[in-house]
């Protein structure tokens, strides 16, 4: 249920990485092309952006109740996720850094479903 109380901001940002391979842990990889499974474990090797703790210690030194759907561990995981050569351009390019539909962005929309739903 909607709260009309409520502002509600969603907002995704997840830089590229220009160098996956050393992301993860494997350094012969160049792209994310021919990915097909997540990252094993439950952290990214490379650990979080810099920005996502400057985001948690201003929430939490707000007045005003926030809560973060932080999707960056999870996201990030999902290495097998990106388009690669079967996006808008083909063999010609290889984009690392959107997200295949259904898939990443799907479970991004269930999980800030489930807490607009939930929250009264």
């Amino acid at each position: 249920m909607y709260n009309k109380n409520i502002d509600y901001l969603y907002t995704v940002w997840i830089g590229s990485n220009p160098k996956p391979g050393k992301a993860w842990n494997d350094s012969n990889l160049a792209t994310c092309q021919g990915q097909t499974q997540p990252l094993s474990g439950s952290s990214y090797p490379e650990g979080l952006p810099p920005a996502i703790a400057v985001v948690k210690e201003v929430l939490n030194n707000m007045t005003t109740p926030v809560t973060l759907l932080d999707i960056t561990t999870l996201s990030q995981l999902r290495k097998d996720g990106h388009p690669s050569v079967y996006g808008t351009n083909g063999e010609n390019e290889n984009d690392c850094s959107h997200w295949c539909v259904a898939g990443v962005p799907d479970t991004w929309n269930e999980l800030l479903y489930a807490i607009l739903v939930s929250s009264d």
